[in-house]
């Protein structure tokens, strides 16, 4: 469920007056994504997307997402490109949102992606973290170390009714990461939720990434950790070396991690883990009975934390000396 808002034709015909687009021919809602209301609109021009931001998007961080699209596209990363209004600004409004219409990426995410296409992913985010050099506007990331604690007290007192013994895991968990969580890594604009329904492929080939609205900056190993917890693990929940291994080749041919960053992989990817089974804790707990939204299972994001805190070195997730 991705249409929070509803909007009427006689709206958007509005709202399109303010872009050099063409004419509306159709519209509809599309069902994929959780945090905005998107629409696809065939012009007599181009098939554009139209998002309109919902009250959990601060509107304040817009200028970041909006601005960080343009500029990544400028430096050649394939991605959405936010189109500007007849008056140069990107962000308009409709049906009382914010909104913005972004140009239509070509392919569709891999349901069963292959250690080919890990490989794919791991040079588009390093070009990601390349391209986003040099990109002037900030945003700190609100769901790392010092966020997680905040996420725990929501559901900390509930835990234990989704795995008993939960809350004495996670208050040891977080206790680690909270006295050996790196420092000083290299750092730069992160996309923090590079999952498999974020990149576009056409056939075997990546035709770009998507949905940068938890984009922030970062230490920028931290993504390749998210990357190897969204990508390397298997339905059943065994890790795939040979998708890690694909994944870190990929990226390490455009951007070589550091010593630093190598060490410092499986405890990012414990942080990670963690990151992921608090959001998804949290809503299990907290969304009502009949929502029109997809509850995922916190427990995945447990188990692969499980795995994550067995790993003595970097080279258990394929990574080459």
């Amino acid at each position: 469920m991705a249409v929070y808002t509803d909007i009427t034709e006689d709206d958007l015909k509005w709202f399109l007056t303010e872009y050099d687009v063409g004419t509306l021919l159709s519209y509809k809602g599309i069902a994929e994504g959780v945090e905005n209301s998107n629409f696809l609109l065939h012009t007599s021009r181009d098939p554009l997307i139209l998002t309109l931001y919902e009250k959990r998007v601060e509107k304040n961080d817009l200028p970041f997402f909006l601005g960080l699209m343009q500029h990544l596209a400028s430096r050649g990363l394939s991605c959405p490109l936010p189109l500007p209004r007849r008056d140069g600004e990107l962000l308009g409004h409709l049906s009382g949102r914010p909104a913005a219409l972004i140009s239509f990426l070509e392919g569709m995410w891999l349901r069963k992606p292959e250690a080919k296409h890990c490989r794919e992913v791991g040079r588009a985010l390093a070009a990601m973290h390349v391209a986003g050099e040099g990109f002037a506007i900030k945003r700190p990331n609100a769901l790392s170390l010092q966020g997680w604690q905040g996420l725990w007290e929501k559901s900390e007192a509930r835990a234990d009714e989704v795995e008993p013994g939960l809350q004495d895991e996670i208050r040891g968990e977080l206790e680690f990461l909270g006295h050996h969580w790196p420092k000083d890594l290299p750092d730069g604009v992160i996309h923090a939720d590079l999952f498999p329904d974020n990149v576009f492929f056409l056939g075997d080939e990546l035709s770009g990434l998507i949905d940068f609205y938890f984009a922030c900056n970062d230490q920028l190993a931290y993504d390749v950790s998210i990357c190897l917890n969204a990508w390397c693990f298997e339905k059943d929940g065994a890790y795939n070396i040979t998708k890690g291994m694909a994944l870190l080749e990929g990226y390490q041919s455009v951007r070589p991690l550091s010593e630093a960053e190598i060490a410092a992989l499986p405890t990012l990817a414990r942080g990670s883990a963690l990151r992921f089974f608090l959001t998804r804790l949290y809503d299990w707990l907290t969304t009502p009975a009949g929502a029109m939204v997809t509850k995922k299972d916190p427990l995945e994001y447990l188990r692969k934390l499980r795995f994550h805190r067995q790993i003595a070195s970097s080279a258990e997730y394929g990574l080459k000396a």
